[in-house]
């Protein structure tokens, strides 16, 4: 299993939120390159990145930070976050980033998602993020009537590969990940599954490593100490 450590960008800046509530923002760094290349010191491959006002505003916003921290680290960078047009896909994936996510185009936009599947494979994953089984869009600001297993079946004939399910309610909180909800999701389609949200410690890496998970993301728990980023990647192995 994959662990990918996350840094969150807003206004430039290493934060994190309480259940994807954006007035609850908490510097977690000094430093985009310093944490990112602390990542990379641990053990990690990859690190999963997400531009907080661009999800907001519906564009790219943050997008040398990315970029920077891709050239300077040499990790693989996961982007997301206000990725809406196939332009915004072209614009990463052609300058160092290995993957974009696309989390609010998957339902208002599913030809965009068709479209860069067809064009660009595994280098293509969808954000899936929930709450109370509904798909929440927009920067989780928008909750609409979509449940979460009938998108995760949609992007899979789309030929999504990869999909990332956060639960918004255990986001940032350290409460454990929602294991029913992951476990319903692997069973479901033949896409990998990534987990997000929640993660506190090693046993919930082993948790998720035992259910048969393909990654988990890991943010408030690395920066508070509850979790090792090296005693997790370790056990994920």
């Amino acid at each position: 299993m994959l662990i990918f450590p996350a840094i969150d960008i807003q206004n430039e800046t290493c934060v994190r939120l309480y259940r994807g509530e954006m007035d609850s923002a908490e510097q977690v760094a000094d430093s985009y390159l310093a944490a990112a290349d602390a990542f990379r010191r641990a053990g990690a491959k990859w690190i999963h990145m997400v531009d907080l006002d661009g999800a907001c505003a519906g564009a790219r916003k943050n997008a040398h930070v990315f970029l920077e921290v891709a050239k300077q680290t040499g990790l693989h960078v996961e982007v997301g976050g206000g990725i809406r047009t196939m332009d915004d896909v072209e614009y990463y994936l052609s300058r160092g980033i290995a993957r974009v996510v696309l989390g609010s185009a998957a339902v208002n936009d599913p030809q965009l998602v068709c479209d860069a599947c067809a064009l660009y494979g595994a280098r293509i994953a969808v954000g899936i993020d929930a709450r109370n089984g509904f798909v929440a869009t927009q920067g989780w600001l928008e909750t609409g009537s979509v449940q979460y297993l009938e998108l995760a079946k949609a992007m899979e004939q789309a030929g999504v590969q990869t999909l990332i399910f956060t639960d918004i309610d255990r986001d940032g909180m350290l409460s454990g990940p929602a294991l029913d909800s992951l476990c319903a999701l692997n069973d479901a389609v033949s896409c990998d599954v990534v987990a997000s949200g929640g993660i506190r410690d090693l046993a919930d890496i082993r948790a998720l490593k035992a259910a048969g998970l393909y990654g988990a993301i890991c943010g408030r728990s690395v920066y508070k100490g509850t979790l090792s980023l090296a005693e997790a990647i370790a056990a994920a192995e």
